[in-house]
């Protein structure tokens, strides 16, 4: 992208990933945003890119930290936080159980309301509003993807169920068109119906778990 041998103008979509945490020596997901912010030229392409309305964006762990540092070129996503150190001060590799929210994401899609199982591994998740961002609209807009919860399925800030401490168990989040967004779980690591350690033969048929739906939303988006 930055030698203009390839041009965003030729994707549909733009999956951020994560497992880079301990190469990004200027913070988590900063390196990477930087070299998009502080090059006229690439900012231009990933605006472009995001103003696009057949476009999607996907951003997982260290791409959620980069994508939320990027919000002032992604429509709708103005109100986001940033993703500050874990309150334990610590790497937490964990599998947790989030909630799917209602949002307009294009990912979760009829997955509204479903409790599932996905593991999470960063030093830096925690949504930080008191530095960036606007709690209250980004709830207002229904922009909250994604909690933390508990064996009641209530939104949760007790360690180690929110492994990092977030506000109100917030931990995906989403633009009012649901054409982008960010989370730090990491469920493209258990889209197998194998790789859920609740998971049984009666539970799952097929290889296919829960998470797979998501992708198969991005799929079906996109025609």
């Amino acid at each position: 992208l930055i030698s203009g041998t390839v041009d965003l103008t030729d994707f549909s979509g733009l999956v951020a990933c994560g497992g880079f945490s301990y190469g990004d020596v200027l913070g988590a997901g900063s390196g990477w945003a930087k070299s998009i912010l502080f090059n006229e030229s690439l900012e231009e392409v990933f605006r472009r890119f995001f103003e696009r309305a057949d476009t999607f964006t996907l951003g997982v762990c260290n791409g959620c930290q980069m994508l939320a540092q990027l919000k002032d070129i992604i429509p709708g996503a103005e109100h986001w936080p940033i993703f500050a150190q874990n309150l334990s001060e610590q790497f937490e590799g964990r599998y947790v159980t989030v909630q799917v929210e209602e949002s307009p994401s294009i990912f979760l899609k009829g997955m509204e309301g479903s409790r599932l199982g996905v593991p999470v591994a960063h030093g830096e998740g925690r949504a930080d509003f008191d530095t960036s961002g606007s709690l209250a609209c980004v709830k207002e807009h229904s922009l909250v993807s994604m909690r933390y919860v508990d064996h009641a399925g209530l939104p949760t800030e007790r360690y180690p169920l929110n492994p990092n401490g977030s506000h109100e168990g917030i931990t995906g989040l989403t633009t009012r068109d649901g054409r982008v967004t960010i989370m730090m779980p990491h469920p493209e690591r258990a889209v197998r119906s194998v790789q859920l350690s609740y998971s049984s033969p009666e539970m799952f048929k097929q290889e296919a778990g829960p998470w797979l739906r998501m992708f198969q939303n991005a799929r079906q988006f996109v025609g």
